[in-house]
């Protein structure tokens, strides 16, 4: 009768080489998913915007809701064009002190044939003084400088083009670009004020450039106080 052979017992290198795998898989799952949650946490803070610091803000630059009007506006496609406007970054120059229409007025004589030729001229749908009417300006400049005691109104015209209140306005800007190249030019601004017609009184009647071209203006109506006159 042989004797009974004792069953073979595990390795105890067999378990301890199980023990080290286990170990090393769990290790390698949560080195993956530290790495999956920091790659999540970099894309998630890139997606945020940045705030700077030490930046100036701009004046006006806060946001509006976009408009849900369906007319454009000027200067959208569509739209009337936007006229320049000479003031822009410049100092504001005080409103003038001249008598309003009225009773007070009556205390000056109008003039409007004495600078009758000076009429200022404006491009379509612009503001500035071009740089061929400015000897114009330059000549009423000196004519007010030989006389102190006289007072000067600016009057803005526009052809019939665009509507009323947009003529309106951009009489006003021609007017007021005028008066602020007086001022430049020495001419206390007290002494100068504006007013604007639109396109309510123009100078030649009719629906072409050639009128058009006469209706874009700006005219000088001089005030001579009746005591200096007399």
């Amino acid at each position: 009768m042989c004797p009974k052979i004792p069953e073979a017992l595990p390795s105890q290198v067999g378990q301890n080489e199980t023990s080290i795998f286990q170990k090393q898989t769990k290790m390698n799952s949560v080195t993956k998913l530290l790495a999956v949650a920091i790659s999540l946490t970099i894309f998630c803070v890139g997606c945020f915007p940045k705030k700077h610091k030490g930046l100036t803000p701009i004046p006006g630059s806060s946001r509006a809701s976009p408009p849900t009007d369906q007319n454009p506006r000027p200067g959208e496609l569509g739209g009337p064009a936007v006229p320049d406007d000479p003031r822009a970054g410049r100092t504001p120059i005080p409103d003038g002190e001249l008598p309003p229409r009225g009773e007070t007025r009556d205390n000056y004589n109008v003039d409007r044939e004495t600078f009758k030729q000076s009429t200022v001229y404006f491009e379509f749908d612009s503001s500035a003084v071009r740089a061929n009417e400015k000897a114009k300006v330059d000549a009423v400049a000196a004519y007010l400088k030989n006389e102190p005691a006289f007072k000067l109104e600016v009057e803005g015209h526009c052809d019939e083009r665009g509507t009323p209140e947009y003529n309106r306005a951009l009489g006003e800007r021609r007017a007021l670009s005028v008066r602020e190249a007086l001022v430049a030019l020495g001419i206390a601004p007290e002494r100068v004020s504006t007013i604007s017609f639109g396109e309510d009184k123009p100078a030649v009647l009719g629906s072409d450039e050639s009128a058009w071209a006469k209706n874009r203006r700006a005219e000088f109506i001089l005030l001579k106080p009746k005591a200096a006159a007399q």
